[in-house]
């Protein structure tokens, strides 16, 4: 099952995204669960489900796509967890994972325009496999750590790096307005069999940058929540962005930065497309 959040004619919502359309759950179900991270808190899943054979509301073309959780509580981001970015980077390896954290209003929709920033020229792209909470918990065992997870997305964790280079610490460089992105949609779990092996990429104006799967990873997706949860209680709605693969603009000869008018795609081939613009915020 495909869930998203957008922006309809009657204003945000969401809902399944089918061949023939989106349905909408807000308008169905919003009394109960107001909107998709409701509905993921819940345990109501089966429920949405269950409108699967519903007309459609509206066609894709007549919706304006939302980050598909637009109100986290939390986002936590993994730096340099693919060895051939960490070995790009130059960076040691260590024994725990980088993290980080982005805001909710960092982040944009598929299809809408990322935010080059009028302050940098140096705008990256990182193609990353977003982990979507579905069971909220603290300290959760990695063995157990699959039945926590609602979903997956497709996540570009774009970053302006001469901020992000400012300190040691990365939080202004991954954190400027819209210029993250977050979609189409979420692949419930029951789709993506637990450890399943997922190809991620990244295309800019058409040319592959990046390619991994998540055999890759230094650190497995079960790793990352248990660890993230020993610190933070996880909730429902939370979001994990896994990382993401070598081939980033920065380490390029000469270095490849995203600029407006280009269009910027991450795949993963068991969730989908996310493509967006990029415009001069």
């Amino acid at each position: 099952m495909r869930l998203a959040s957008f922006r309809g004619p009657h204003g945000p919502t969401y809902g399944m995204v089918t061949d023939a359309g989106l349905i909408d759950l807000g308008r169905r179900l919003g009394a109960r669960h107001p909107d998709l991270k409701a509905l993921i808190a819940a345990g109501a899943l089966a429920e949405a489900r269950s409108l699967a054979g519903a007309p459609a509301d509206y066609r894709a073309a007549d919706v304006e796509w939302l980050p598909v959780i637009p109100n986290p509580d939390k986002i936590v981001c993994v730096g340099l967890n693919y060895e051939e970015h960490r070995v790009e980077t130059g960076r040691d390896r260590t024994e725990h994972p980088a993290l980080f954290l982005r805001v909710a209003d960092s982040q944009v929709g598929h299809l809408q325009p990322l935010a080059c920033p009028r302050e940098s020229t140096h705008f990256d792209y990182e193609a990353e496999i977003a982990v979507i909470v579905g069971t909220g918990g603290r300290r959760i065992a990695a063995r157990a750590a699959w039945d926590h997870v609602a979903g997956y997305s497709c996540y570009n964790d774009a970053s302006v790096r001469d901020w992000q280079r400012h300190t040691v610490q990365w939080t202004a460089g991954k954190n400027f307005t819209g210029t993250g992105a977050f979609g189409p949609w979420m692949v419930t779990a029951d789709e993506i069999a637990p450890g399943a092996l997922m190809t991620l990429s990244c295309r800019l104006n058409g040319e592959r940058m990046q390619h991994a799967t998540t055999e890759m990873m230094i650190f497995k997706i079960p790793r990352l929540i248990e660890y993230i949860s020993t610190f933070t209680t996880l909730a429902a709605g939370d979001v994990i962005v896994t990382g993401t693969p070598g081939g980033v603009g920065a380490r390029r000869t000469p270095p490849v930065w995203m600029k407006p008018g280009d269009v910027v795609e991450i795949e993963i081939d068991r969730v989908g497309v996310l493509r967006n613009t990029v415009a001069r915020d």
